[in-house]
């Protein structure tokens, strides 16, 4: 087989639309890799006790996907054996077990790609300019990502 001929993709896409898990899981399948590794992010209808209606997100969207090329390319110098990433971020409002992101990544191996996803979600929450609020049944509040840089910096 002529590897050559299934290059190595990065498919990143912000969208107000319902995410497709069998969507993204097919961009990143190929038949030189034996394992195909998926986080999903869904909206819970809880936080600290109080009952959560849905989410709500917004994106600085230029400096989002920017952002995310570059865990990808991170990613590619961790682990050189991955082959297809895929990043989707919903935005806009998420109901109550919808997914809010899914991240699936390629490789020959289980090992490389349960160990991306987990740096493409980590890494995404702590740098990428994406912000959520949470709407309660009274109330609202914009969530900060603990792992986020900028949200350290002040304190």
């Amino acid at each position: 087989m002529d590897e050559s001929k299934d290059v190595p993709k990065d498919f990143i896409k912000l969208k107000s639309e319902k995410l497709s898990v069998d969507e993204v899981s097919e961009l990143v399948i190929s038949p030189y890799c034996g394992a195909v590794s998926l986080f999903i992010g869904t909206t819970r209808n809880n936080f600290e006790g109080k009952k959560v209606i849905h989410l709500e997100y917004e994106a600085y969207t230029s400096m989002a996907e920017t952002e995310i090329k570059k865990i990808c390319r991170d990613v590619r110098q961790k682990w050189p054996s991955v082959k297809h990433i895929a990043v989707h971020h919903r935005l806009g409002v998420v109901p109550i077990t919808e997914a809010s992101v899914i991240i699936a990544v390629s490789s020959p191996h289980r090992t490389e790609s349960l160990e991306a996803v987990m740096y493409c979600i980590n890494t995404l929450k702590a740098s990428v300019p994406i912000w959520k609020k949470e709407i309660y049944e009274d109330e609202y509040s914009w969530k900060e990502n603990k792992e986020c840089f900028w949200a350290n910096s002040e304190k």
